[in-house]
């Protein structure tokens, strides 16, 4: 009987320190986010990583893809706050919009170190 790991991204033939060492770098995939103190670096950190793995390791190919997804649509939703600033609305939705970000990153680090795929609510498919 085959074991069938996270939806079934890995094979079952996989040795554990592979799963393992997928998993950390699917979980780096959503911190490297946090890499704000690079213009654009909460795109460009899981981008580099999602580029250099998604071939070898397919957890990491879909939660890289998962992490740019999420990134790219909070850009979006920064942008329209900010503009919505004008019509005061703003001034609620940025915070907003940022703690969002942030609690949802959190989560998907931890669902991702268990081993779980995990999907953002709110997010915009671009990346496929």
């Amino acid at each position: 009987m085959s074991v069938q790991r996270n939806g079934g991204c890995v094979p079952p033939q996989a040795p554990q320190s592979t799963w393992e060492n997928e998993k950390t770098w699917a979980m780096l995939c959503h911190a490297a986010t946090f890499a704000t103190f690079i213009p654009f670096g909460n795109i460009i950190g899981p981008l580099v990583i999602w580029i250099l793995k998604k071939d070898a390791m397919p957890f990491v190919n879909d939660q890289g893809k998962e992490a740019l997804n999420f990134q790219i649509s909070i850009m979006i939703y920064y942008a329209v706050s900010a503009l919505l600033i004008f019509g005061l609305v703003g001034i609620v939705l940025l915070p907003a919009v940022a703690i969002f970000g942030l609690v949802m990153t959190i989560i998907a680090i931890i669902k991702v170190s268990e081993g779980r795929p995990f999907r953002y609510p709110l997010c915009m498919r671009f990346v496929k």
